[in-house]
């Protein structure tokens, strides 16, 4: 009974046995689990909000300018700086008008209420002498009278004849040498428009063309050198000469500044008796020929 029992258990092992592959792998450890990946950015924690003001300097800075924008802003520049230059030297023009005193404003007005009715006079004068010559009785010969008339004041412009008349002479001492062929030209330049008539300085006649020059110890009036005192003779209005050279910032104030000393008198009788050799045009011809 044993033996027969003890077969089919052993012949049941057998069989399982041949079942069971040989050399079958060894069981190997679970693998550890990977790191989830991370979520996506709206899961992510959330960025700081910007304020206005530092959003404007994100758009401001860096700049990024294109090659038009940049011109622009060139151009923009320039007309700016043209502008405070334009300002700036217009106040330093007036500047001496809001220092000046009430007495020299007042001078100021009364030189330029002067000037247009010297010009209001002239005006009459010219159309007094054309309803003279439309209303003679003889036309040629009020025409020869008035051309004769004309010759001799353009005469004295011209420096071809000499001149008398009430006026001033202006003296101009210079000790240090520091007066200069500008600041005669802009006492010229100042007399001409108070309505001088005819002006001579040490000798030389002062015409249209003439140019006033530096040279080594003086000044050159048309090449001729003169040197100080420089003595202007000016025949003209005097009430309206002195005046001009004596407003605030102008020919006296300026010499003196240079340590020159300047002395103004009026006279009834100037005399200008320098005089210039009349030229004739090298190709210009009169048209009425």
């Amino acid at each position: 009974m044993s033996d027969q029992e003890e077969r089919p258990e052993n012949g049941l092992r057998k069989e399982l046995a041949a079942e069971q592959p040989t050399g079958a792998p060894e069981p190997q450890p679970a693998p550890e689990p990977e790191p989830a990946p991370a979520g996506p950015a709206s899961e992510q924690e959330p960025e700081p909000q910007l304020t206005g003001r530092q959003r404007l300097i994100d758009g401001l800075w860096p700049p990024r300018l294109t090659r038009a924008q940049l011109i622009v802003a060139l151009l923009l520049f320039g007309l700016g700086f043209g502008l405070a230059v334009q300002v700036a030297s217009n106040s330093d023009g007036d500047s001496a008008l809001r220092g000046a005193r009430q007495e020299d404003l007042v001078r100021i007005l009364d030189e330029l209420d002067d000037r247009t009715q010297r010009l209001e006079d002239e005006k009459q004068g010219l159309e007094k002498q054309r309803q003279e010559l439309q209303s003679s009785s003889d036309q040629a010969a009020e025409a020869r009278r008035q051309t004769a008339e004309k010759e001799r004041q353009l005469g004295i412009l011209a420096g071809t004849v000499g001149a008398t008349g009430p006026g001033i002479t202006m003296t101009v001492q210079d000790t240090k040498g520091a007066v200069e062929s500008d600041m005669l030209l802009d006492a010229i330049q100042e007399l001409r428009a108070a309505g001088a008539e005819a002006i001579q300085v040490n000798g030389v006649r002062v015409v249209a063309n003439t140019y006033f020059s530096d040279t080594d110890g003086g000044v050159a009036v048309d090449g001729n050198k003169i040197n100080a005192p420089y003595r202007f003779k000016v025949i003209g209005k005097p009430q309206d000469l002195e005046p001009a050279l004596n407003i605030p910032g102008g020919v006296v104030q300026s010499l003196e500044k240079e340590q020159a000393t300047v002395s103004v008198e009026r006279s009834d009788k100037i005399v200008v008796d320098a005089l210039r050799q009349a030229k004739l045009p090298d190709y210009a011809r009169s048209s009425s020929r």
